[in-house]
């Protein structure tokens, strides 16, 4: 059996300033490279007019010229002369520029005894410096620091840039650029806030502070500094804390753990100075910092060494900040983190994070209230009931919620209706829990062993006690499967016991149980619920204490823990190997009990089959009838776990 992951986030489309990075495009090198290019036509331009000088052939001209005495010194580099004349020449006509200076190349074939004896007649002067004039210093400071001072402008040039909106430029490296949130403007309220009252509960407190904080200080109350959010991903934490916000009429300022850490060292702490100054002034205010984790871990646990230390120090400035010397009335601290154990002892103690609040998974009627709030500006048709949408939306939160509503709208308008009927809200579903629709087409021999494999699932899903009921099995391929099986609990369920727990890996082995019993055979089909089954025994045994073998030990890290996560182990190999002995007895008698009932009821097992065959798609009533069972009855408590589908 295999859970749907949703990656969804917590983060409402808010209105504040997007901070989008600042890089070096196409266009930014196109231009730098002109610059360069630029720099050296200056540089050629500005090098030639100060030293012109004309190139004239070898013979007849320089030989002439030294004839006729015109030749006053040269340089011998080689086969190239260099040179001036006692009077300028024009070359190689009477329109070009005079000059004194001009360069020659020698031939091979020359003879240089009689050219030696020529200028030796006619006085030439032969000199061992350059017979060029002396370069400029403004020049020879253009020609050799042009490009690195062409490669600093553009440095300051991106960090302006990167600095933009800061209001310091590239003195802004270590200014906090918050988005802030003007409650008057952005109007979330508690009502937007739906499915999660206990939060809301625990919140009220701060909401009341805010709007009259002499009530607490004429009693000597203090307010809790900080207030940290946890819970999974798409519960509401990030809506929940600007409804503080909008309830308490303050100014909001929100910025991501990760937005304080740069590059360079001391950035972070300046930025978490500079959030917490500008609270100060706009106080009473609140400062929202999202995913603290990613500052905020355990200093203990290895992950803060060499390169993190500007990490570190950004955490140090936050306890600073939060509970020092500089006390912060009227600035309250909200976090959000869905991972609470990981976070360092010092942010959580008293003074600092000392109230948390747990934002769950709705229930029933959260999920009620919550597509409420979703579709209120959605027009509904009469035949829409969210109740019994909220009942078959089994372990989702608030931004899945929000996401099964905008599809449902999508996929009306797709179908070019003028309202949101109840068709379009459980296509929108079966879409986002089972996975789009493939396009595939299977082999009549395939069709009927993924029939089979399906109608496994489901039937010792039917017929083991502690399993979940059935909910729905297709064999139209979906995403990575070519057939689904759907199970979810009757009522809330907060804890499974092992008779449950024991009864799901029967289901997952089903399948391939199925595919033995009816073929004889074996298939890859299988893959994930191995995987799966094998996971939930292994936890069974190395976490949940159910195993005799083991005992009532945890023997498998958690996640987070400061020895797992350096690759430690506390587990010796003898207890490794008990470990994995115990997952493969479990695992296999439950393969040999699925074997066993899908023998005993192979009858009910050809019914299943043949109507998906038939039907490809088969409801709860349906699948139960196709078995020759009777459909357990429904309670009125909702279920919070998620629907378990069971992929082939």
């Amino acid at each position: 059996m295999s859970g749907q992951d949703r990656p969804v986030s917590d983060k409402p489309a808010g209105t504040g300033d997007a901070r989008k990075p600042r890089r070096l495009d196409r266009r930014s090198i196109a231009v730098f490279a002109g610059l360069l290019q630029l720099n050296y036509l200056i540089v050629s331009q500005l090098y030639n007019a100060a030293n012109p000088r004309v190139t004239i052939p070898y013979q007849p001209a320089f030989l002439e010229q030294v004839g006729d005495g015109n030749v006053a010194t040269i340089t011998a580099t080689g086969a190239t002369i260099d040179g001036t004349f006692e009077q300028a020449v024009r070359y190689p006509d009477a329109e070009a520029t005079a000059t004194t200076d001009f360069s020659t190349e020698v031939p091979e074939f020359a003879d240089g005894a009689e050219l030696e004896r020529l200028l030796r007649e006619n006085g030439v002067q032969v000199v061992a410096k350059p017979a060029t004039s002396e370069t400029p210093l403004w020049l020879t400071v253009l020609i050799y620091l042009g490009p690195a001072l062409l490669f600093f402008g553009l440095w300051m040039w991106y960090l302006r840039r990167a600095g933009a909106g800061g209001g310091g430029g590239i003195f802004s490296l270590g200014r906090a650029k918050p988005s802030q949130y003007e409650p008057t403007k952005e109007g979330v309220s508690f009502d937007d806030v739906a499915g999660i009252d206990e939060a809301e509960q625990e919140l009220a407190e701060v909401v009341d502070f805010l709007r009259d904080p002499a009530k607490y200080r004429k009693l000597g109350a203090r307010i809790p500094r900080g207030v940290l959010l946890s819970g999974s991903p798409g519960t509401g934490k990030t809506l929940l804390a600007r409804a503080v916000a909008g309830e308490a009429g303050v100014p909001f300022f929100s910025m991501s753990a990760s937005e304080f850490v740069e590059m360079i060292v001391g950035v972070g702490a300046s930025r978490v100075r500079d959030l917490f100054d500008q609270a100060k002034k706009a106080a009473p205010s609140i400062v929202f910092v999202d995913e603290i984790d990613a500052i905020g871990r355990s200093r203990s646990s290895g992950v803060f060494s060499g390169s993190n230390d500007e990490r570190e120090q950004t955490l140090n400035q936050i306890l600073t900040e939060m509970d020092g010397f500089d006390a912060n009335t009227g600035v309250i601290v909200l976090a959000a983190t869905n991972r609470p154990d990981v976070l360092d002892p010092a942010l959580l103690r008293a003074g600092r994070f000392d109230r948390r609040v747990t934002v769950n998974p709705p229930d029933k009627g959260g999920r009620e209230h919550i597509l409420r709030v979703h579709t209120r500006s959605i027009p509904l048709a009469p035949d829409v009931e969210l109740d019994s949408l909220a009942a078959t939306t089994v372990g989702m939160v608030g931004a899945d919620l929000a996401n099964l509503a905008n599809e449902a709208a999508l996929l009306a308008a797709r179908r070019e209706h003028e309202l949101v009927h109840m068709s379009d809200f459980t296509d929108a579903l079966e879409r986002i829990v089972l996975g789009a629709e493939r396009k595939l087409m299977l082999t009549r021999s395939d069709r009927r062993r993924t029939a089979y494999h399906e109608a496994g699932h489901a039937l010792v899903g039917m017929l083991t006690p502690g399993a979940d009921p059935v909910r729905k099995i297709s064999i139209i391929p979906r995403t990575m499967s070519l057939g689904v099986t759907v199970s979810a609990p009757e009522s809330d369920r907060f804890n499974y016991d092992k008779r449950s727990l024991l009864a799901r890996i029967e289901v997952a082995t089903a399948g391939r149980a199925a595919e033995e019993v009816v073929f004889d055979d074996e298939t890859t089909g299988a893959e994930n619920d191995i995987r799966q089954a094998t996971q939930l025994a292994r936890s069974m045994v190395g976490r949940f204490g159910m195993s005799d073998e083991i005992g009532f030990v945890s023997v498998l890290p958690q996640e987070g823990d400061g020895w797992a996560m350096n690759g430690a182990s506390q587990v010796s190999e003898r207890t490794r190997q008990r470990i994995d002995d115990e997952v493969k007895r479990l695992v296999e008698g439950a393969h040999a009990e699925a074997i066993r009932l899908l023998t005993e009821n192979l009858s009910r097992l050809d019914g299943i089959a043949e109507a998906l065959l038939r039907e490809e798609t088969l409801d709860q009533p349906q699948a139960y009838l196709a078995a020759g069972l009777a459909s357990p009855p429904e309670e009125e408590a909702a279920p919070v776990e998620a629907a378990v589908p069971v992929a082939t």
